[in-house]
């Protein structure tokens, strides 16, 4: 099995193999949180799972959270950690719901190289679940862009 390093962005690093999609990560045990991809599958909407467990990404304007802006804490769908403060959410204007930082240890990264470019993927660092990219045109105080699909979040008002 190919193995890669997961950077959580709190410093910390995990490993798990890199065999496919996340259904093979999960049902490795490579994650706090782990189900069957019949589980995933019964837990998720086929947006949602093909966003989560594929890696895919949904299309751009078509999430309600993009225009979210109430105090409160966006959580992971798929195990329901903490990700992402309201307070770091702002409008990018690409059509996706967007933050310039993470709550700290709440996602991990990787490079993303199916494109011409590399990008850095974010996933949910309890359970794996993709979430979208970051990128370097974000604003202060970090100037990173975490672009993030809306079916991978669910929001919890304050």
């Amino acid at each position: 099995m190919n193995r890669r390093s997961f950077s959580i962005l709190s410093g910390a690093a995990l490993a798990f193999g890199l065999s496919g999609t996340h259904r093979s990560r999960a049902q490795g045990g490579s994650f706090a949180v782990t189900r069957t991809d019949a589980e995933w599958r019964a837990m998720l909407t086929t947006a949602q799972y093909n966003v989560m467990r594929e890696e895919g990404t949904e299309r751009a304007g078509s999430s309600p959270l993009d225009k979210v802006y109430d105090p409160g804490v966006y959580h992971c769908r798929g195990c329901d950690l903490a990700l992402y403060a309201s307070e770091a959410k702002y409008d990018s204007r690409t059509g996706w719901p967007s933050f310039y930082a993470a709550l700290p240890g709440a996602i991990g990264t990787k490079p993303d190289r199916k494109l011409f470019v590399t990008r850095t993927e974010c996933h949910c660092s309890r359970c794996g679940s993709h979430l979208g990219h970051i990128f370097d045109d974000g604003p202060a105080p970090t100037g990173k862009r975490h672009c993030l699909n809306g079916v991978s979040l669910v929001f919890k008002p304050a």
